[in-house]
């Protein structure tokens, strides 16, 4: 048991959600972490402790940004639903309409929607893709509009674990001219004042906590990804991870080529204070400081149920909104129905409880091993709800 000293600002009735802090460090859970909450848009807890690095030289700072990986899917989403608030986007029309290349091998009639609910059955890439793909938007997307669907779409759902950001990303791209990147750059960050990235500049570098990745451990009541790919490296669940194969190189996460690429599903840097201020904008009615994010109309739409059950890709079962996670037994939001975001690989999560008016963000820098929400969130989100009455 070590002590480590808990920074930042909590209001006085959420005591316990510092506590709850301290005791996954006290535990020895973490490296480094951050924690955020606002309520009504108001920030109410905004923490930070440990250190930005595993060998303890680093001490996490107030600016301390870290990799988020699929927590970066629900910033996208905000993205995707802003433009249909705009009437830019419709949900229902086929995917071709912005993107005509994606009609190819029967993808024609796919509406815009199952790119963000995981149903249009284009979890992975089957054709061997170099290493260098990955970074690479138009050889990424190029494969996805030439990819025949793994089922029949619209049938079943399989997390989209990278390929997510390239097919609503693109769609993006094709409606606002826009990088994914730029796009978030312009007209949520900058506005907002967040500081959230998809292609990190390398100015930003030194101030990025570099992560740990998980241990190779077993995980009760969930399959192990290492041993589903290992099984069968054809798969759509290994290829969903190993392809491009730069996917599973150690460390890559803590390189240059990813934190400046734009990998939408996956590499956004950000805070927890960031993710907080966004969700709670959305959940304290959808605008903040004068700056409009979504609307409530958006937000419900956003956390309508599209699909619960198996999940073909994850194996587990998984309850997904357009574009978000929903609560479900094991891997909840918090109490209330309604309440949206999404959790990333390692641990990190952002979501949003328009009931609750609460807009939570966690960040952490020593990844854990649960394909949805690491118990660490889990023990904060419940001391959060504790205090909120």
């Amino acid at each position: 048991m070590s002590t480590i000293e808990i920074q930042g600002q909590c209001a006085a009735r959420f005591g316990k959600v510092k506590d709850a802090l301290a005791a996954s460090f006290a535990r020895g859970e973490e490296d480094g972490a951050a924690l955020a909450v606002t309520v009504d848009g108001e920030s109410l807890i905004d923490l930070w402790a440990g250190h930005a690095d595993d060998e303890g030289k680093r001490p996490w700072q107030r600016d301390t940004i870290a990799n988020v990986y699929s927590t970066t899917k629900g910033v996208v989403a905000i993205c995707a639903h802003r433009l249909v608030e705009e009437g830019r986007l419709d949900l229902d029309a086929p995917v071709a309409r912005y993107w005509p290349e994606f009609a190819q091998a029967g993808k024609d009639r796919i509406p815009v929607r199952w790119l963000l609910d995981h149903r249009c059955a284009l979890a992975a890439v089957s054709a061997a893709l170099p290493a260098e793909a990955l970074y690479d938007w138009n050889a990424m997307t190029s494969a996805l509009a030439a990819q025949t669907p793994w089922w029949e779409p619209g049938t079943r759902h399989g997390y989209q674990a990278v390929t997510y950001g390239w097919l609503v990303g693109e769609v993006i791209r094709r409606i606002t001219g826009k990088s994914v990147g730029a796009y978030v750059r312009d007209e949520l960050a900058g506005p907002l004042g967040l500081d959230f990235w998809i292609g990190l500049p390398p100015s930003e570098d030194a101030r990025c906590a570099s992560l740990t990745p998980p241990p190779m451990v077993h995980v009760k009541g969930e399959p192990s990804l290492l041993e589903l790919v290992m099984k069968d490296p054809t798969s759509v669940t290994a290829l969903a991870f190993i392809n491009p194969p730069s996917l599973m190189m150690p460390g890559i996460v803590n390189t240059r080529e990813w934190r400046g690429a734009e990998i939408p599903g996956a590499n956004g840097h950000t805070s927890a204070r960031s993710l907080a201020r966004l969700y709670g904008a959305i959940a304290s009615g959808g605008d903040l400081d004068g700056v409009h994010v979504l609307g409530p109309e958006a937000a419900r739409r956003a956390a309508t149920e599209q699909c619960y059950g198996p999940d073909l890709v994850l194996q587990v079962n998984t309850r997904l909104g357009l574009g978000f996670m929903l609560s479900h037994p094991g891997a909840a939001f918090g109490p209330n129905d309604g309440a949206f975001g999404h959790p990333g690989a390692g641990g990190s999560v952002g979501f949003a409880d328009p009931k609750a008016r609460v807009g939570f963000g966690y960040v952490m820098n020593r990844m854990g091993p649960y394909i949805l929400l690491d118990p660490r969130a889990k023990a904060l989100i419940d001391a959060v709800y504790a205090c909120v009455g």
